[in-house]
């Protein structure tokens, strides 16, 4: 049984990587396409010569036949046949039944569709970057946590207003712990930024600006929750308490979408006053 799923599997992989071959132009890689070509899409040679394999050794590879091949060929032949990110994660799990390293980081664009649901939504919620740089938000994260409008673009960055701001430090009634778990959820983007120079400048200037930060950033904390709890201590309505998460904006997958909904009836009430618009 074990034997007959890899044979299967092999037979998947063996059926798309043939097929992105066929669907992959000739000049689409920068390759004439000449006089004689009876063949769909590139030859196998000219793939093994984008990969830099030999042709044997690709041809196994396109017959599914059980070799083992290294992350750095599946990346060429991202490259070479121009996958998209789904196609070169379901490459990856074909070929290595796991899914395929993180790509670089990259500025990605806060959609149309995607702002109109963040603006449709009545508690608070914005989007950030890897770096969380706070790159949208809505009214009721504006009437919480401050207006960001306001802001010059390169202040819009969540741990500098956590670590560096008075505003802050008011605004959150457990700020020591809520800190620290900011800065360990960072701390697994800095890791996939596979060293960014803007990350490296940012935790540069945290450590300058912030004490606590400079101490803590040495103990190398992660955490990994993007769910919990969290209390705001508002100057005029007093302490409200929010379930906060966080989702992945699939059509920008380095976006992260962070909601925050009131915790209870009362939570829901005073958020309502804050915002004027209803809260269910």
């Amino acid at each position: 049984m074990v034997n007959l799923h890899r044979a299967e599997h092999r037979r998947a992989l063996a059926d798309f990587v043939r097929a992105r071959r066929e669907r992959t132009r000739p000049e689409d890689v920068g390759l004439p396409i000449g006089p004689r070509r009876r063949t769909p899409g590139l030859r196998r040679e000219e793939v093994a010569q984008l990969a830099g394999v030999g042709v044997t050794w690709y041809t196994w590879f396109e017959q599914g036949r059980d070799i083992q091949v290294s992350a750095d060929f599946l990346e060429r032949l991202c490259r070479g046949f121009r996958l998209d990110p789904a196609e070169r994660g379901h490459l990856f799990t074909l070929a290595q039944h796991r899914p395929p390293p993180h790509p670089p980081l990259r500025d990605a664009e806060v959609s149309p569709a995607v702002r109109a649901v963040l603006d449709a939504m009545p508690f608070p919620a914005y989007i950030r970057t890897p770096r969380w740089d706070v790159v949208a938000w809505n009214g009721a994260a504006r009437a919480l946590f401050g207006d960001y409008g306001a802001l010059p673009p390169e202040s819009r960055n969540v741990l500098m207003l956590v670590f560096t701001t008075p505003h802050y430090r008011r605004l959150m009634v457990d700020w020591e712990g809520d800190a620290r778990r900011v800065m360990a959820k960072f701390r697994l983007d800095h890791g996939r930024a596979n060293g960014d120079a803007s990350f490296a400048a940012l935790v540069a200037q945290l450590c300058d600006g912030s004490p606590e930060f400079n101490l803590w950033w040495p103990r190398q904390d992660v955490w990994g929750q993007s769910e919990g709890l969290k209390r705001i201590r508002h100057e005029t309505l007093g302490e409200m308490t929010f379930e906060h998460t966080a989702f992945t904006v699939e059509s920008a997958p380095d976006l992260r979408l962070v909601a925050y909904t009131p915790a209870s009836d009362q939570d829901a009430a005073l958020l309502r006053r804050l915002v004027g618009v209803p809260v269910h």
